[in-house]
């Protein structure tokens, strides 16, 4: 029989508010097994604690139960404290009297009542649980950063700065990601380019970090310390050991008609090209959908006038595989399509341009060499209008209902640099809420309203349409209380941000949760911001949700920090947690090996011995080391033969029976 304490928690008044906790601790004392059982204000603080370890020692408990709140906020915090009074920290049980009673009850009498039925549970599965022991695993000391944005290349340079191998795998043929596509940043109006180029060389020329750029992520198996991961590195078509950068091939190149992704399809590039002119590595890439050598085997310019004999047209694929302890996703972002909001023109008329396409045409790099313009005659515009929050806070079908955080700080900043080039030009802001929150954000913005003289209009423009040559803007001003109608030139829209169409493919290989709008999900909002739930992964920048550079940059940081605190361990305890096969139940189907996300589960020939028979059967074999206890093989196996340690059948009725008596 068990010697079990009953520890209930007050939470200050998020418990004792709604529960009687002396009343609970007072019931739970009847309960079998239970030796000791009192209440306290704060079990979670250091007075708390020491209460429980005195009380381990006082009266031998081999297992002890904590009502308080979920065991996601302190369960690791009572396990250390069971561990430190000698006490195995798998004999402690949480029943969360918190989050599950106390939080959705109003009635105190009902809410003490199933308080008491939870703590109640919560002893019965303790009676049945026994001493765990958890495994040790090595961990191999290198890290992964999927992504070449500013947020993989911070995050890899900060890792790569405490000692420790990186390797940086982006899809696009340079680093730099979408900060290399801007003009200045706010709040300070500094040059963008300035800012990342040097970071972009530090990635390239630290000795512990690799660049696999124009690469892909194919495949991750393993776990935390020890993932194995499959990079597919796609032919260039040309050396990069051979090549000079002389940029000859792409001066010749016959075809010139692709649109470049790097101005937004704003200019065209050549079938062989460099994305812009610091791209790193400063090697260019053959687009082999738009090379004729690759279309039809004829012309072949680029090698014959290459001095280098760099181009390479049966250059293949390669499949790397490499290890790794710790994979860091940063992903970054796109523009949602704004094809569907017909009403604003985009698709139809080429003034209508969102704002990373403006923010090309202001770049003295872009297309237009820094020279605000309408695309339709090329001639300076006189009214410019600036359109807020399209596809952002929407409850359209086409939109998204988050808000993008950035919006209202590029649009400022857009504003102030047309009315730099262009004083005469007018300027029209329509805004739904502009939400400044950041260090210097609400100056920048009163910045363009009152010394720039940018009009902020509070309303949404319901349509634009093409008429004689210009755009009519009809819009509302909620503040006025009237409608508006613009004959503009130009009409900016501030497009939402939504993840990179990648991101979902990678959370399927990194087993890793997402949340509806595809942006990678924490661990825990506020205690675990950069961990994924998946142990070993995590996050960094806009992959986990909307936010500006100096944001993405501190959680790069964050990102690093968790992950040489992972490296620098020689051994990592593994989660005692862990299924096990009852092999004379098991009847060799398959089933949890198909439902295993982790890949834990085989399948080998055994003599197993079944009612003093001896047979030769097909069975199933758990490699501890991977399987991450999530339970699945054990709903899933119809003989019964799968459960999980920790957690077994017989501890999960014993709790159902407890709450039914």
């Amino acid at each position: 029989m068990q010697r079990i304490g009953v520890f209930v928690c007050w939470c200050g008044s998020n418990i004792a508010a709604t529960v009687d906790v002396d009343a609970v601790a007072q019931a739970v004392k009847t309960e079998p097994g239970v030796a000791f059982s009192t209440n306290y204000q704060y079990m979670c603080s250091e007075g708390g604690q020491a209460i429980i370890r005195n009380a381990i020692a006082e009266h031998k408990l081999t297992g002890i139960v904590v009502c308080a709140c979920s065991p996601r906020m302190h369960e690791a915090t009572f396990r250390k404290t069971a561990a430190t009074a000698g006490l195995n920290p798998y004999m402690v049980e949480i029943a969360n009297i918190r989050e599950q009673c106390s939080w959705i009850h109003k009635d105190r009498e009902k809410a003490t009542v199933k308080a008491i039925i939870l703590s109640r549970a919560a002893v019965a599965k303790l009676n049945l649980d026994s001493p765990l022991t958890a495994g040790e695993t090595p961990v191999t000391k290198r890290a992964l950063v999927i992504g070449g944005g500013i947020a993989g290349i911070q995050t890899a340079l900060d890792i790569a700065d405490a000692g420790y191998e990186v390797d940086i795998v982006e899809k696009t043929p340079t680093i730099g990601g979408k900060m290399a596509m801007l003009d200045k940043t706010f709040p300070t109006l500094d040059c963008s380019a300035c800012i990342l180029t040097p970071k972009m060389v530090d990635a390239a020329a630290h000795e512990k970090i690799t660049l696999y750029t124009y690469s892909e992520v194919e495949k991750v198996s393993g776990f935390v310390g020890n993932f194995t991961v499959d990079i597919r590195k796609r032919a260039r078509s040309v050396d990069a050991d051979r090549c000079t950068g002389c940029g000859d091939c792409m001066e010749k190149c016959p075809s010139k008609k692709s649109k470049s992704e790097f101005n937004q399809g704003l200019s065209n590039r050549s079938a062989i090209y460099i994305p812009f002119a610091q791209a790193i590595p400063n090697v260019p890439v053959i687009d082999r959908e738009a090379c004729i050598k690759f279309q039809t085997g004829k012309c072949g310019v680029c090698q014959k006038i290459c001095s280098a004999k760099a181009v390479d047209y049966e250059q293949q694929d390669e499949i790397m595989t490499r290890r790794y302890g710790a994979i860091v996703a940063a992903t970054g972002f796109k523009t949602i399509n704004l094809g569907r909001f017909e009403e604003f023109q985009y698709a139809q008329s080429p003034d209508v341009i969102t704002s990373l396409e403006f923010e090309r045409l202001c770049n003295a790099a872009g297309p237009t060499k820094g020279k605000v313009m309408r695309l339709s005659n090329h001639e300076t515009p006189k009214t410019v209008v600036f359109v807020q929050c399209v596809g952002s806070r929407s409850t359209v079908e086409c939109g998204k209902t988050y808000c993008s955080k950035i919006c209202c700080m590029y649009t400022a900043k857009h504003a102030m640099l047309l009315k730099e080039k262009y004083p005469e030009t007018e300027v029209y802001v329509f805004y739904i809420d502009v939400r400044t929150p950041g260090k210097g954000f609400d100056e920048f913005y009163r910045r363009a309203a009152e010394e720039y003289g940018v009009r902020y209009v509070k309303g949404m423009v319901g349509k634009v349409a093409e008429e004689n040559g210009r755009l009519r803007v009809q819009a509302s001003d909620l503040i006025a209380d009237k409608q508006l109608v613009i004959e503009a030139d130009m009409v900016v829209l501030a497009a939402a941000i939504e993840p990179d169409p990648s991101a979902r493919n990678l959370a399927t290989l990194l087993t890793a949760s997402m949340d509806t709008n595809d942006f990678f999900t924490e661990a825990h909002p506020k205690l675990r911001p950069v961990e994924s739930p998946t142990a070993g992964v995590y996050l960094s920048g806009v992959c986990q949700g909307p936010k500006d550079i100096p944001d993405t940059v501190s959680q790069a940081g964050a990102a690093a920090a968790k992950v040489i605190g992972l490296l620098a361990k020689d051994k990592l305890v593994g989660n005692p947690c862990v299924a096990g096969c009852n092999e004379p139940l098991c009847n060799g189907c398959s089933a949890c090996e198909l439902v295993c996300p982790y890949g834990a589960i085989t399948y080998e020939e055994k003599t197993v011995m079944d009612h003093g028979v001896r047979e030769q059967r097909r069975v199933a074999s758990v490699n501890e080391a991977l399987c991450q206890g999530c339970g699945a093989c054990t709903v899933t196996c119809p003989s019964g033969a799968m459960d999980l340690k920790g957690f077994t059948n017989l501890q999960i009725m014993a709790e159902v029976d407890a709450i039914c008596r």
